[in-house]
């Protein structure tokens, strides 16, 4: 079975962010690599979108109804909403305040979930 380069691409930058997760303590390896992961799932919805044909598969084919399809965007927009939690906590890591650590570290575990999630339905709606 042959898989998408986004779906290899999503898994290698998910190995990425477990790396990040596992050396948190340091510091500038974490941050940049967080940022980039960020940076990245932002980028592919973007990507999809430019060179996919989603109006003939959604529309034309009645895609659009699949309770699939709907878990994927329901898993995004968890995982953008707990990245923005994210960042919040790590800038008020940043300025010294370890009252959000716990927090910080605990939203780190559920992203990493969330994001393994999300490349699985992706994965799964790939044509």
């Amino acid at each position: 079975m042959l898989t998408a380069g986004t779906v290899w691409a999503a898994f290698a930058v998910q190995i990425g962010m477990l790396l990040a997760f596992r050396y948190a303590k340091k510091r500038a390896y974490h941050v940049v690599t967080m940022i980039a992961v960020i940076l990245f799932d932002i980028g592919m919805p973007v990507y999809l979108y430019l060179n996919k044909d989603w109006y003939r598969r959604l529309i034309e084919e009645g895609e659009i109804a699949s309770f699939l399809i709907w878990i994927h965007l329901m898993m995004l927009v968890l995982m953008y909403a707990l990245y923005v939690l994210q960042i919040k906590t790590a800038l008020r890591l940043l300025r010294s305040d370890n009252s959000v650590r716990v927090d910080h570290r605990t939203q780190g575990k559920v992203v990493l979930w969330v994001r393994g999630l999300v490349i699985l339905s992706g994965a799964l709606l790939v044509e």
